[in-house]
Protein backbone atom coordinates (compact mmCIF):
# COMPACT_ATOMS: atom_id res chain seq x y z
CA UNK A 1 0.00 0.00 0.00
CA UNK A 2 2.93 2.15 0.56
CA UNK A 3 4.02 1.82 -2.85
CA UNK A 4 0.38 3.79 -3.85
CA UNK A 5 0.44 6.09 -1.25
CA UNK A 6 3.42 8.10 0.17
CA UNK A 7 3.69 9.66 3.20
CA UNK A 8 5.20 13.52 3.04
CA UNK A 9 7.65 14.81 5.21
CA UNK A 10 4.88 17.46 6.32
CA UNK A 11 2.62 14.83 7.16
CA UNK A 12 0.68 14.90 4.18
CA UNK A 13 -0.26 12.21 1.20
CA UNK A 14 0.91 11.97 -2.14
CA UNK A 15 0.26 9.26 -4.66
CA UNK A 16 3.00 7.08 -5.88
CA UNK A 17 3.50 6.02 -9.41
CA UNK A 18 1.56 2.93 -9.05
CA UNK A 19 -1.46 5.03 -7.35
CA UNK A 20 -1.24 7.19 -10.46
CA UNK A 21 -1.45 4.61 -12.83
CA UNK A 22 -4.41 2.83 -11.00
CA UNK A 23 -6.09 6.02 -11.14
CA UNK A 24 -5.49 6.19 -14.71
CA UNK A 25 -7.14 2.83 -15.63
CA UNK A 26 -10.06 3.27 -13.30
CA UNK A 27 -10.94 6.29 -15.47
CA UNK A 28 -10.29 5.12 -18.60
CA UNK A 29 -12.33 2.25 -17.10
CA UNK A 30 -14.74 4.51 -16.16
CA UNK A 31 -15.15 6.42 -19.52
CA UNK A 32 -15.18 3.58 -21.68
CA UNK A 33 -17.63 1.42 -19.67
CA UNK A 34 -19.91 4.36 -19.65
CA UNK A 35 -19.12 5.26 -23.75
CA UNK A 36 -20.52 1.58 -23.74
CA UNK A 37 -23.91 1.86 -21.70
CA UNK A 38 -24.52 5.26 -23.39
CA UNK A 39 -23.97 4.28 -26.77
CA UNK A 40 -26.66 1.31 -26.39
CA UNK A 41 -29.33 3.84 -25.04
CA UNK A 42 -28.05 6.79 -28.61
CA UNK A 43 -30.32 6.69 -31.29
CA UNK A 44 -29.50 7.56 -34.60
CA UNK A 45 -25.96 7.32 -34.34
CA UNK A 46 -24.92 5.95 -37.43
CA UNK A 47 -22.04 7.39 -39.02
CA UNK A 48 -23.54 8.14 -42.42
CA UNK A 49 -21.32 9.53 -45.36
CA UNK A 50 -22.32 13.02 -44.40
CA UNK A 51 -21.62 12.61 -40.70
CA UNK A 52 -18.16 11.33 -41.54
CA UNK A 53 -17.62 14.10 -43.58
CA UNK A 54 -18.12 16.54 -41.03
CA UNK A 55 -16.21 14.74 -38.10
CA UNK A 56 -13.39 15.21 -40.55
CA UNK A 57 -13.78 18.34 -41.25
CA UNK A 58 -14.22 19.19 -37.73
CA UNK A 59 -11.03 17.61 -37.06
CA UNK A 60 -8.91 19.04 -39.61
CA UNK A 61 -10.47 22.37 -38.35
CA UNK A 62 -8.87 21.43 -35.06
CA UNK A 63 -5.78 20.71 -36.02
CA UNK A 64 -5.23 23.64 -38.00
CA UNK A 65 -6.19 26.22 -35.50
CA UNK A 66 -4.20 24.27 -32.61
CA UNK A 67 -1.11 25.59 -34.92
CA UNK A 68 -2.51 29.30 -34.17
CA UNK A 69 -1.59 29.78 -30.49
CA UNK A 70 -0.50 31.74 -27.76
CA UNK A 71 2.29 30.97 -25.23
CA UNK A 72 1.90 31.22 -21.95
CA UNK A 73 5.24 32.21 -19.55
CA UNK A 74 5.01 29.14 -17.68
CA UNK A 75 4.84 26.51 -20.73
CA UNK A 76 1.35 25.43 -22.37
CA UNK A 77 -0.34 27.43 -24.99
CA UNK A 78 -3.57 29.17 -25.56
CA UNK A 79 -5.37 27.82 -29.31
CA UNK A 80 -7.44 29.61 -31.17
CA UNK A 81 -10.98 27.35 -30.12
CA UNK A 82 -9.38 23.98 -31.48
CA UNK A 83 -11.03 22.32 -28.33
CA UNK A 84 -13.93 23.14 -29.41
CA UNK A 85 -14.12 21.77 -32.76
CA UNK A 86 -13.19 17.98 -31.18
CA UNK A 87 -15.85 18.65 -28.81
CA UNK A 88 -18.70 19.90 -30.70
CA UNK A 89 -18.54 15.91 -33.00
CA UNK A 90 -19.78 14.08 -29.92
CA UNK A 91 -22.38 16.10 -29.04
CA UNK A 92 -23.26 16.33 -32.49
CA UNK A 93 -23.63 12.73 -33.11
CA UNK A 94 -23.27 10.86 -29.74
CA UNK A 95 -20.19 9.17 -27.51
CA UNK A 96 -19.19 6.62 -30.36
CA UNK A 97 -18.25 9.84 -33.07
CA UNK A 98 -17.09 11.84 -30.07
CA UNK A 99 -14.72 9.13 -29.12
CA UNK A 100 -13.66 7.88 -32.46
CA UNK A 101 -12.79 11.09 -33.91
CA UNK A 102 -10.92 12.36 -30.54
CA UNK A 103 -8.60 9.24 -30.66
CA UNK A 104 -8.25 10.56 -34.63
CA UNK A 105 -7.22 13.71 -33.41
CA UNK A 106 -4.65 12.30 -30.10
CA UNK A 107 -3.06 10.77 -32.81
CA UNK A 108 -2.51 14.25 -34.66
CA UNK A 109 -1.53 16.10 -32.41
CA UNK A 110 1.22 13.37 -30.99
CA UNK A 111 2.22 13.46 -34.47
CA UNK A 112 2.24 17.60 -34.71
CA UNK A 113 4.27 17.72 -31.62
CA UNK A 114 4.53 14.10 -29.94
CA UNK A 115 8.10 13.45 -31.78
CA UNK A 116 9.80 16.22 -29.65
CA UNK A 117 8.93 15.25 -26.03
CA UNK A 118 8.91 11.55 -25.86
CA UNK A 119 9.97 10.05 -22.27
CA UNK A 120 8.39 6.81 -21.85
CA UNK A 121 4.98 5.14 -23.81
CA UNK A 122 2.96 5.76 -20.46
CA UNK A 123 4.16 10.16 -21.09
CA UNK A 124 2.79 9.67 -24.85
CA UNK A 125 -0.11 8.55 -23.70
CA UNK A 126 -0.86 10.81 -20.63
CA UNK A 127 -0.15 14.14 -22.81
CA UNK A 128 -1.51 12.57 -26.37
CA UNK A 129 -3.90 10.08 -26.33
CA UNK A 130 -6.02 9.97 -23.34
CA UNK A 131 -5.90 13.72 -22.88
CA UNK A 132 -7.20 14.49 -26.56
CA UNK A 133 -9.43 11.78 -26.51
CA UNK A 134 -11.31 12.67 -23.43
CA UNK A 135 -12.93 16.13 -25.49
CA UNK A 136 -14.95 12.94 -27.20
CA UNK A 137 -17.06 12.62 -23.72
CA UNK A 138 -19.22 15.49 -25.00
CA UNK A 139 -21.01 12.39 -26.58
CA UNK A 140 -22.57 11.94 -23.02
CA UNK A 141 -24.43 15.00 -23.83
CA UNK A 142 -26.19 14.29 -27.42
CA UNK A 143 -29.40 15.61 -27.87
CA UNK A 144 -29.72 17.05 -24.46
CA UNK A 145 -29.05 21.00 -25.39
CA UNK A 146 -26.07 21.30 -23.00
CA UNK A 147 -22.77 22.26 -24.65
CA UNK A 148 -21.24 24.35 -22.60
CA UNK A 149 -21.26 22.01 -19.40
CA UNK A 150 -20.66 19.25 -22.18
CA UNK A 151 -17.64 21.33 -23.02
CA UNK A 152 -16.12 22.38 -19.82
CA UNK A 153 -16.62 18.68 -18.53
CA UNK A 154 -14.48 17.26 -21.63
CA UNK A 155 -11.41 19.69 -20.98
CA UNK A 156 -11.43 19.31 -17.59
CA UNK A 157 -10.73 15.95 -18.21
CA UNK A 158 -7.94 16.57 -20.86
CA UNK A 159 -6.59 18.42 -18.05
CA UNK A 160 -6.98 15.63 -15.69
CA UNK A 161 -4.89 13.21 -17.88
CA UNK A 162 -2.11 16.17 -18.83
CA UNK A 163 -2.02 16.67 -14.96
CA UNK A 164 -1.49 13.05 -14.06
CA UNK A 165 1.33 12.88 -16.73
CA UNK A 166 2.65 16.12 -15.22
CA UNK A 167 3.62 14.72 -11.69
CA UNK A 168 4.57 11.37 -13.74
CA UNK A 169 6.82 12.74 -15.67
CA UNK A 170 7.54 16.42 -15.64
CA UNK A 171 8.08 17.57 -12.20
CA UNK A 172 11.74 17.50 -12.42
CA UNK A 173 11.02 19.93 -15.72
CA UNK A 174 9.73 22.71 -13.45
CA UNK A 175 11.27 26.45 -14.81
CA UNK A 176 13.68 27.73 -12.06
CA UNK A 177 11.72 30.90 -11.75
CA UNK A 178 8.39 29.01 -10.95
CA UNK A 179 7.36 30.42 -7.42
CA UNK A 180 8.53 27.39 -4.85
CA UNK A 181 5.53 27.82 -2.64
CA UNK A 182 3.46 26.57 -5.48
CA UNK A 183 5.83 23.43 -6.56
CA UNK A 184 3.90 20.77 -5.80
CA UNK A 185 0.83 22.20 -7.35
CA UNK A 186 3.12 22.81 -10.66
CA UNK A 187 1.24 20.19 -12.72
CA UNK A 188 -2.11 21.79 -12.06
CA UNK A 189 -1.02 25.31 -13.00
CA UNK A 190 0.89 24.81 -15.77
CA UNK A 191 -2.03 22.22 -17.99
CA UNK A 192 -5.17 23.79 -16.26
CA UNK A 193 -3.81 27.52 -17.00
CA UNK A 194 -3.94 27.28 -20.60
CA UNK A 195 -7.04 24.60 -20.69
CA UNK A 196 -9.17 27.09 -18.49
CA UNK A 197 -8.02 30.53 -20.47
CA UNK A 198 -9.09 28.51 -24.01
CA UNK A 199 -12.27 27.13 -22.14
CA UNK A 200 -13.51 30.86 -20.65
CA UNK A 201 -12.98 32.43 -24.06
CA UNK A 202 -14.84 30.04 -25.95
CA UNK A 203 -17.71 29.82 -23.44
CA UNK A 204 -18.01 33.62 -23.15
CA UNK A 205 -18.10 33.47 -27.02
CA UNK A 206 -20.69 31.02 -26.99
CA UNK A 207 -22.80 32.58 -24.94
CA UNK A 208 -22.99 35.71 -27.28
CA UNK A 209 -26.78 35.56 -28.78
CA UNK A 210 -25.75 35.30 -32.25
CA UNK A 211 -23.51 32.64 -32.14
CA UNK A 212 -25.70 30.17 -29.67
CA UNK A 213 -28.45 30.47 -32.65
CA UNK A 214 -25.22 29.80 -35.14
CA UNK A 215 -24.38 26.86 -32.90
CA UNK A 216 -27.62 25.18 -33.37
CA UNK A 217 -28.63 25.98 -36.79
CA UNK A 218 -25.05 24.76 -37.34
CA UNK A 219 -25.91 21.37 -35.23
CA UNK A 220 -29.72 21.06 -36.98
CA UNK A 221 -27.83 20.82 -40.34
CA UNK A 222 -25.10 18.85 -39.61
CA UNK A 223 -27.66 15.99 -37.85
CA UNK A 224 -29.43 16.07 -41.24
CA UNK A 225 -28.96 13.31 -43.24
Amino acid sequence: MSNFILSQEDGSFALGRPGYYVLIAVLLLAIFLSAIIVDKKQKNTKLSAKRLAVCGVAIAMGFVLSYVKFELPYGGSVTAFSMFCICIIGYFYGIKAGLLSAVAYSILQFIQSGGSYMLSPMQICCDYFFAFTALGITGFFYKKDKFIPAYFLAIMVRGLFHTIGGYLYWMDYMPENFPQSLAALYPIIYNYSYILIEGVITILILKIPAVSKMLKRLQAIAVCD
